[in-house]
């Protein structure tokens, strides 16, 4: 094993071990002073509140790496194929960490946040990140994917929110609502058209046929499938916020009327 490797290696090692720490210890000391709501949770909800509080971190940190990669490494951007994939190993290798350990607690806290549809992601993405750590394949897409990392911090304040008691019609809950519309619409719908395009530049390519069949398909297929997903969700949350947002609105509309009224 070469030395670069065995540094992604590492990485992944400690990634796991950070967020597991994170989970048991961090997570529950800073909540029980943070949060007084959290002491009133039931074993089940601390227990997913604390995996959520751990997915803010790794979205955060992930989502602000791959924007430094998108915005400065060259060789990345210039060659979407086979350009240097030393920065996004070292990112995915961190994701790899958090996945493999967000997996080992969903199976062994499966009736508290157990969710096969989250066990297929992971695994389906565990797969897909085999060919950019071991073959340091297709960076420039691998981390054009995790730029949707940036949906998760609202996606995770909705639950908290939620499970805190907050109404939707909420000033906290409604900004969060609407920043959860956004952020979801810039990196999962707004960014397709850019992300299909380099797509297509490279489709037939010299560059594309050297990439294993097994890759072109983890590549390929699971985007398109991840974006009829995302097009799905988007629908759902726009529809939500909407709702949201009128209501608000023709409850601020009744009240001059209702405080106007005379006897």
């Amino acid at each position: 094993m070469d030395p670069f490797s065995q540094l992604i290696l590492t990485i992944s090692v400690t990634s796991f071990l950070t967020f597991q720490w994170l989970f048991h210890k961090v997570s529950p000391w800073m909540s029980m002073r943070i949060s007084p709501g959290f002491f009133g949770l039931s074993d089940k909800q601390k227990v997913e509140w604390n995996s959520r509080t751990v997915s803010t971190f790794h979205a955060l940190l992930v989502g602000i790496f791959c924007l430094y990669i998108l915005f400065f490494d060259d060789a990345v951007n210039e060659d979407p194929v086979w350009g240097d994939p030393t920065l996004v190993k070292t990112n995915v290798a961190i994701t790899t960490g958090y996945l493999i350990s967000d997996l080992l607690l969903i199976f062994y806290y499966w009736k508290a946040i157990g969710d096969k549809f989250f066990v297929v992601h992971h695994l389906a993405a565990l797969y897909a990140y085999y060919y950019v750590l071991g073959q340091g394949t297709l960076p420039y897409f691998a981390n054009f994917r995790l730029l949707a990392e940036f949906s998760t911090p609202c996606v995770n304040q909705r639950w908290f929110f939620e499970v805190l008691g907050y109404p939707k019609s909420s000033r906290p809950n409604m900004a969060n609502g609407v920043a959860m519309a956004v952020v979801f619409f810039m990196v999962r719908i707004a960014v397709m058209p850019v992300y299909y395009s380099r797509m297509y530049a490279v489709y037939g390519t010299e560059a594309f046929y050297v990439v294993p069949w097994g890759g072109r398909v983890a590549w390929i297929c699971a985007s398109i499938c991840l974006d009829i997903m995302n097009i799905m969700w988007m629908h759902k949350i726009a529809r939500g916020c909407y709702r949201v947002l009128r209501s608000a609105r023709h409850s601020k509309a009744g009240t001059p009327q209702e405080n106007g009224k005379t006897d």
